[in-house]
């Protein structure tokens, strides 16, 4: 019976294992980049308008990037061998 009982719950851990690893977050790096681009977005919008031209071409370069990112997360969404964890190679 104690053998029973231990497969189970072998069993239920491993299932447990495997589908935190199947909904895991996708992803995280891009979608930490893209938080942070809202908020410099965001501060920028607020700041004062005196820059010389600068702020403004500043937020037409984060919106900017913010679509880019948003198009690298849609893009690794529709194709396979998620290379989000790879590390880039060292120059």
């Amino acid at each position: 019976m104690r053998n029973k009982i231990a497969v189970v719950i072998v069993g239920l851990a491993l299932v447990c294992w495997l589908t935190s690893s199947v909904y895991a977050d996708p992803q995280p790096r891009m979608k930490n980049a893209l938080a942070n681009l809202e908020q410099a977005k965001a501060n920028l919008e607020n700041a004062n308008a005196d820059k010389g031209g600068h702020r403004v071409r500043a937020m037409k370069l984060v919106t900017a990037a913010i679509a880019e990112v948003r198009q690298g997360i849609a893009f690794d969404n529709t194709h396979s061998g998620k290379a989000e964890n790879r590390r880039p190679k060292k120059r």
